[in-house]
């Protein structure tokens, strides 16, 4: 596979090249981006696979929905719908896809919807009753039509930005450069003993610019697990598990399943993976009586109604520290631009 990715290396050099011009046409003017009077915050990231942008998104709703109307905006991938929806309650994760839907579900008095255009989508939102007062747009740093007010780029711990190269060599969407166009860094999947030490060498090694605010986030795993009924890890340590995982990089999962003493069958399919009559069929036949399925809060939401003794183990985005100075800029951006729309 490696040998395979590195002999494509002269398409990711054309795929350099064409993500470059069009950035350029954008920053120049060429082509034109949109910015709205609703305030805007974009979460994303230069790569392909799991950064964790649900989490801090979801930290985002936390930190805003209490004083401000929050809509989140996500194109729906893999949804077996087209155009703008605005999530009620007949959605389901096939209609506005997993992401969002786990959004509608799990927050009260929030707006949820999906557009793969995202201009459209915003001025939609611009003209329903009670319109939102911020629109957090989710995996939307390369979409390049909407100027947003705020930008956070997120890159995993254990495979940064600045480690890696373009696609179909590497995993980036575009190139390293693109990172400048983010206000906040935020580097996630970190290990919760990260030192200052290392923070600054690495807040080094990706060279921000003097307007740029580095942090330093982590996995915060509850170990009560969710489903139709609540238990704890430690009452199913000695449960025979299944776990399945449809997520880009479900390692930090496994990896904390296996520090807490659990042994588990492990079902990995690939990323938004929509299960089939045929995948159920074949997890009920590997499931013996007394077994505990296990699987990600995302693949819970498409699998939920199709599987008995089903939990997931919710999660949430932790800062090592600065967790005051992060909330404070996405608090004063969203009060200066609601001041000044």
């Amino acid at each position: 596979m490696k040998f395979l990715r590195n002999l494509l290396y002269p398409i990711s050099l054309l795929y350099g090249l064409i993500t470059s011009v069009r950035n350029y046409l954008y920053e120049n003017a060429i082509i034109e981006s949109t910015q709205f009077d609703t305030p805007t915050i974009v979460v994303g990231n230069l790569s392909v696979g799991g950064t964790g942008k649900t989490p801090q998104i979801e930290y985002l709703i936390r930190l805003l929905k209490d004083n401000f109307k929050v809509a989140v905006l996500s194109r729906g991938y893999k949804r077996k719908s087209e155009g703008f929806v605005l999530a009620d309650k007949t959605a389901t994760a096939e209609t506005i896809g997993d992401e969002p839907f786990q959004y509608y579900k799990k927050f009260n008095n929030i707006i949820v919807c999906v557009d793969a255009d995202r201009t459209n989508a915003i001025e939609e939102l611009e003209h329903i009753k009670n319109p939102p007062e911020i629109v957090l747009l989710d995996d939307a740093f390369q979409h390049r039509k909407v100027k947003g007010g705020l930008n956070i780029l997120l890159t995993a711990y254990n495979n940064l930005y600045v480690n890696d190269v373009m696609l179909p060599t590497g995993n980036l969407r575009e190139s390293k450069k693109g990172a400048k166009r983010a206000q906040v860094i935020i580097v996630t999947k970190c290990p919760n003993s990260l030192s200052e030490k290392e923070q600054v060498k690495i807040t080094k090694k990706l060279r921000p610019s003097i307007y740029q605010k580095v942090f330093f986030t982590t996995i915060d795993y509850n170990n009560e697990l969710k489903g139709a009924n609540s238990i704890t890890l430690n009452e199913i340590k000695n449960k025979d598990i299944i776990l399945i995982t449809g997520i880009a990089n479900p390692k930090p999962l496994t990896a904390y399943l296996s520090d807490n003493g659990l042994k588990f069958k492990h079902l990995k399919f690939k990323d938004h993976h929509q299960f089939t009559i045929k995948d159920i069929v074949e997890i009920k036949k590997l499931q013996s009586n007394n077994a505990v399925l296990l699987t990600t809060e995302k693949d819970y939401v498409r699998i939920f109604d199709k599987l008995e003794n089903l939990y997931y183990l919710p999660i949430e985005t932790k800062f090592i520290n600065r967790k005051n100075d992060f909330e404070n800029i996405i608090k004063k951006y969203v009060e200066q631009s609601s001041r000044n729309s």
